[in-house]
């Protein structure tokens, strides 16, 4: 798949998104749940994206969709809940935006769904 060249408008506005939420490596994730940690980890990539392939385990709700619909299956403004996208671009955006809603456990999944397969973290179909 070619990747998109991002603009430097996009990346600024994802960079001051970063200065007000908290990101999660793919090394602290992949640890707790080998310890047996139950985590919420939500897709936030487009439909055609979660269909090609996910985090096992995750549940989908896209970066268009997450802020109407959060509600619907989180309701504990305290879980914690741990986005990714494919390089933790769009992630970011949906935690700062959840965060104004209120939500105050989320974590943005740093280098996305590229670095969680790099690591070799499982990966659903």
């Amino acid at each position: 798949m070619r990747r998109k060249r991002l603009s430097i408008r996009f990346l600024n506005l994802v960079e001051d998104a970063r200065l007000r939420i908290t990101e999660i490596s793919v090394a602290e994730v992949l640890s707790r749940q080998s310890r047996g940690e139950r985590l919420q980890v939500i897709d936030v990539r487009e439909d055609r994206e979660w269909l090609q392939s996910h985090i096992s385990g995750a549940r989908h709700l896209s970066k268009g969709t997450i802020e109407r619909d959060i509600e619907m299956f989180y309701r504990d403004l305290d879980e914690e809940i741990i986005l990714y996208c494919d390089a933790g671009n769009r992630s970011a955006l949906a935690a700062d935006n959840l965060e104004k809603l209120g939500y105050s456990n989320i974590r943005s999944l740093a280098g996305g769904f590229q670095a969680w397969k790099a690591a070799g973290g499982s990966i659903g179909l």
